[in-house]
């Protein structure tokens, strides 16, 4: 069964399924056959915990290009066959995957996404609506903001928790929303930011609002030339995105500090491809937590802010080996 919070909450959805381990066996005339395991799913109720880091890099141009170069001092990540699905699993990359870059300068935090997907909600399809919320495109604290195809990004900046809460919507801890066909500042079908959770707090969702509209988050969104996916460019402001402690915000002349991060690439296609799952959802694939659990802060993975560090060249990863 599947449960969320209110049309005005979070997303807490409790429900299990066996994921099974794929094995390949390649074999070749007069050599042996050779195992190839693919990226391995998380166990049902294991919580995935990776960890990453942020380096001090270049400004780069918000326009929902990755340009040649432009990310190169960025650390890179790749999903999402091995993240955690909320809803039916991912086993084709061509179905729906994603590169990460992820870097900072003195002022903001930087991420870049490059999402393949076979099939953009609005675009190569009709702006069909879930029987859950029919007001899901109201740009209010009813609709839906996750509802299409979308990145979101979760930070617990001060890095504890007590018990399973999840962001409280502020400065220390947050969630928000870059939809692919739907934002604050350009409406039903343009692309860019749109206030996430918790939307039942009117506090959080005020406070998301100016972020959007002050800059503090600004994101660039643009669907990939023939399809098949989408880019998105989302820099976020240390103060007041990054509140370590009540009025205390980063910076990078404090060097190494870690702060709690998930991400999640959410896929909505057509709705036969997501009978059983809340909206009709296809897919919703996080790089941390468990299912059911994964907007909790205590779910989170870490992203390891390296103050004026730069990414270590290759050579220098080498001479650092024992």
């Amino acid at each position: 069964m599947n449960i969320r919070r209110s049309t005005q909450g979070g997303r807490r959805i409790a429900w299990a399924c066996l994921v099974g381990l794929s094995v390949l066996l390649v074999g070749g005339a007069g050599c042996r056959s050779v195992a190839i395991q693919k990226p391995e799913q998380p166990a049902p109720g294991a919580i995935r915990r990776p960890i990453t880091e942020s380096w001090y890099g270049s400004t780069p141009v918000l326009d929902g290009v990755v340009s040649p170069g432009e990310w190169s001092d960025a650390t890179r990540l790749t999903g999402v066959l091995d993240w955690v699905p909320e809803f039916s699993p991912v086993n084709r990359d061509n179905d729906l995957s994603v590169q990460v870059w992820v870097k900072h300068d003195r002022e903001r935090l930087h991420f870049a996404f490059s999402v393949t997907d076979d099939r953009i909600y609005g675009v190569d399809t009709p702006r069909w609506l879930p029987p859950e919320n029919p007001r899901a495109h109201d740009l209010t604290r009813e609709g839906f903001p996750w509802f299409g195809d979308e990145v979101e990004i979760l930070i617990n900046a001060r890095n504890r928790w007590i018990g399973n809460e999840s962001a409280e919507g502020n400065g220390g801890a947050w969630q928000m929303v870059c939809n692919a066909t739907k934002s604050r500042l350009g409406g039903v079908a343009v692309g860019g930011l749109l206030e996430g959770e918790p939307r039942s707090d009117s506090a959080a969702w005020d406070t998301y609002r100016r972020w959007i509209q002050s800059g503090a988050q600004r994101a660039a969104v643009r669907l990939h030339p023939g399809g098949r996916g989408y880019t998105i460019e989302w820099s976020i402001r240390f103060d007041p995105c990054l509140e370590l402690e009540p009025g205390r915000y980063y910076s990078v002349d404090q060097g190494e500090v870690a702060v709690g991060l998930n991400l999640a690439i959410g896929d909505l296609d057509l709705p036969r491809d997501g009978t059983g799952n809340y909206g009709l959802f296809h897919h919703e694939q996080w790089w941390a937590g468990a299912r059911g659990t994964r907007t909790q802060k205590d779910n989170f993975g870490t992203l390891r802010l390296m103050g004026t560090a730069g990414k270590p060249q290759p050579q220098d990863l080498n001479r650092a080996q024992p």
